[in-house]
């Protein structure tokens, strides 16, 4: 299997590093967390660069390309910790071109392509504890006009967001909903994640909807999926660069006269980080491929690739702060951030426990056969 990249797809890299290394430093996304974490102006460079329509065909504006190059941008973006949720608009783009009617594709895919609208994937509820099946969230149509009534949680920039996809249950079956912000009933909450970047808890209460699909949970499952993919790409950026400080740290930090670089128990540890870093890439790598599989082979492979990369980026994270001794932990330096936003990422689309549940309950049937 080659797992080259092409020219045009290291053409994109290149170009998205080149932007995070020229504009997105260390200084301007702090201030941006302290401004709330979303910054508009970044959020239209983004788009300016074209990737937020990665996922749009060509012939709604959009890119047209496939999982690979969105995983190279994720990469670079992980590596810069950028705060605006280009993956919301991966996830938007990939739904609505794969399950919305022709109306609704030619309203809002050319927007969500440009960056006119910034559309979010609104799912979690406070029960439901990652489950992509519990929903309490409830439409009915009124005189023709869709209305959705209910509440979601950590909606990634909520407050700022132009309109969500929400998953409702209607007439018994999850169907998928989008919903604009600026609707009658629609309320929502925004605050600063332990990362920096914004979310908000939103509430409709008879807001209109236009219907997406009416088979929600295959849709929401394939968004969920194409969260991960992006989750997984952008903890490798994070986890490259948390390496690369780790390593500068050690190679100029002296004890007893001699970088710390030099004690053998701290290399083994950094070995142990490597192995997990190289291990993280190749689940990464794993998951893009898979994500035009079928929905089951696609569930699997998701479900496996988050696992992977929620143990590495635990285990890098820790021992990155564990061999920068106290300063690993301070607000000024720019590695604490790379912790909390690897931390973040861990429990961003199912934790450590609930993607090892995942993955024992799809391999129930196979599970200690062998031959």
């Amino acid at each position: 299997m080659d797992f080259d990249f092409s020219d045009d797809q290291e053409q994109l890299r290149d170009a998205v590093r080149k932007w995070v290394d020229r504009s997105y430093g260390f200084e301007r996304r702090r201030e941006a967390v302290r401004a709330g974490g979303f910054d508009r102006a970044t959020w239209d460079e983004l788009a300016g660069l074209g990737l937020a329509g990665l996922y749009i065909p060509e012939e709604h504006g959009g890119m047209g390309m496939g999982p690979v190059e969105a995983m190279v941008v994720m990469e670079e973006l992980g590596r810069g910790m950028v705060l605006e949720p280009l993956a919301q608009a991966l996830v938007a783009g990939g739904v609505l071109a794969g399950y919305a009617t022709d109306a609704v594709k030619s309203a809002w895919l050319p927007k969500v392509g440009s960056g006119e609208a910034l559309v979010v994937l609104a799912h979690q509820e406070r029960k439901a504890r990652y489950r992509l099946d519990v929903c309490d969230t409830r439409a009915v149509q009124q005189g023709g006009q869709w209305r959705v009534t209910g509440a979601k949680s950590l909606v990634p920039a909520g407050d700022q967001a132009d309109a969500y996809l929400v998953p409702a249950v209607a007439g018994g079956r999850m169907a998928l909903f989008l919903v604009e912000r600026s609707a009658a009933g629609v309320s929502a909450n925004g605050y600063v994640t332990v990362d920096g970047s914004r979310a908000a808890e939103v509430r409709f209460d008879q807001s209109a909807a236009t219907l997406v699909t009416d088979d929600g949970l295959a849709a929401l499952e394939h968004a969920a999926d194409i969260g991960i993919a992006a989750a997984c790409a952008e903890g490798v950026g994070a986890i490259d660069q948390t390496m690369v400080l780790t390593a500068d740290y050690m190679n100029t930090r002296k004890q007893f006269g001699v970088p710390i670089a030099s004690f053998q128990a701290l290399r083994h540890r950094m070995a142990d980080m490597k192995m997990q870093q190289e291990l993280a890439r190749s689940m990464s790598y794993y998951a893009s491929l898979k994500l035009n599989a079928p929905a089951a082979e696609r569930r699997r492979a998701l479900a496996r690739a988050k696992y992977q990369l929620n143990v590495s980026m635990r285990f890098i994270g820790q021992n990155s702060v564990q061999l920068h001794g106290g300063i690993g932990v301070t607000d000024e330096y720019v590695g604490s951030h790379y912790f909390k936003k690897l931390t973040q990422l861990e429990m961003t689309w199912g934790d450590t426990l609930h993607q090892l549940g995942e993955v024992s309950a799809r391999m129930q049937d196979t599970a200690g056969v062998f031959g």
